[in-house]
């Protein structure tokens, strides 16, 4: 039985969604192949484990028992989980527990952008889901969108600044978006997910609130073309390199312009049973455009060389498709678009742990070290004579 470390939680503004999704990551993996150890990385950075970080319950009344503050090692195979050396006493165990197989289940920053994909490459184990550069593409707004445009998928028309040129030149910020992207526009943090910081302006006097608001959240933001009245389409890639199958298209129903941080997680939360009833699966689309959606949805996912299951989202209008952008870490990692394809939520944690194990074996092939007696050929270092 291997043991699967689910990290989750994280410095993030999408922070309880992340203990949400690794809770039913945790209640659907199959306990006859797999220990689920969860490893809970509080609003503070600190990296704890405890048998309570096993229930829900625990985080809704924030009572969390024998909560141990742990280290990683980069050591490259080295899966313990040790101690934090200020709670070592003597005759402490050091190690408490070895990992096997990682699983990220963040959302946002310091976690689902390449960080933590980053440490998990170090340390050389096997870990779900997409790769640093995937990740970290996938995470930031603008340069997935160039990635896209490069390989010819589909988007809207789209800007960008920084925060240091707003702070500094706000006039020439507010003139230039004008001279480049028409009204109604959006304006969006480029790395933030869950609709946080995100405006719809449809007019000059409401740009510089909706500017401020989402560089509080970024130091770069992304202005977008909106598609008035658009269907929303949405479709998941699983799989690795060639290797890819393509889930349900689904459509919400009732879709505003912006769905809130409240409407995606509150109002309309939805059990890892599948509860779809404001979700129309599959999408009412003909069978031209379905095959559109799933092959801009396949040449995205591998554009950014992702891996594990990652969500695409769609904007249509008069059958015009707009690829919006890829979430490499879905919420519910997208279990009621596959159960349409008869994966139970179980099997298809199973089959992202799997892909994590054929892709570290993948990397076990490759060469890293190249025997070129550099040190002694070289005459770096030799005395300089006058």
């Amino acid at each position: 039985m291997k043991n699967v470390g689910i990290l989750f939680g994280g410095r993030s503004v999408e922070h309880e969604v992340s203990v949400i999704t690794a809770i039913q990551i945790i209640e659907n993996i199959d306990k006859t192949k797999f220990n689920p150890v969860p490893i809970y990385i509080n609003k503070n950075g600190e990296w704890l484990v405890s048998e309570s970080f096993l229930r829900f319950e625990s985080f809704k009344n924030e009572k969390f028992e024998n909560a141990k503050k742990i280290i990683m090692s980069p050591n490259y195979k080295d899966g313990n989980l040790y101690l934090h050396p200020n709670d070592i006493k003597l005759f402490t165990k050091k190690d408490l527990q070895s990992i096997d197989v990682f699983f990220p289940a963040f959302h946002g920053t310091n976690g689902e952008d390449g960080t933590i994909q980053g440490l998990l490459e170090l340390i050389g184990l096997p870990y779900v889901g997409a790769g640093v550069l995937s990740s970290s593409v996938g995470m930031d707004k603008i340069i997935m969108k160039d990635i896209f445009k490069s390989n010819n998928i589909p988007v809207v028309d789209y800007t960008y600044y920084y925060r240091s040129t707003w702070e500094t030149r706000r006039e020439y910020v507010l003139n230039d978006i004008e001279s480049k992207i028409t009204y109604p526009l959006f304006v969006k943090p480029a790395n933030l997910g869950s609709s946080i910081g995100i405006s719809k302006i449809k007019i000059k006097e409401e740009l510089e609130n909706a500017l401020e608001l989402a560089f509080s959240y970024d130091r770069k933001i992304i202005i977008e073309k909106a598609v008035e009245n658009p269907r929303e389409i949405n479709c998941a890639v699983m799989g690795y390199e060639d290797d890819l199958e393509v889930s349900l298209c689904e459509e919400p129903l009732g879709w505003k312009e912006i769905l809130s941080f409240e409407d995606k997680y509150v109002k309309n939360n939805k059990s890892a049973k599948g509860d779809n009833k404001n979700k129309n699966i599959p999408a009412d689309l003909s069978d031209e455009l379905r095959t559109q959606i799933e092959n801009y949805a396949k040449l995205a996912f591998k554009s950014i060389d992702c891996r594990g299951n990652a969500r695409i989202d769609f904007l249509v209008k008069d059958n015009q498709v707009f690829v919006n952008e890829i979430n490499t870490m879905p919420g519910s990692i997208a279990f009621y678009l596959w159960e349409g394809r008869g994966y139970s939520f179980q099997e298809l944690i199973t089959k992202m742990i799997d892909i994590a194990i054929r892709a570290q074996k993948d990397k076990e092939s490759n060469i890293y070290t190249y025997d070129s007696n550099l040190f002694k050929r070289t005459q770096f270092g030799a005395k300089i004579r006058k």
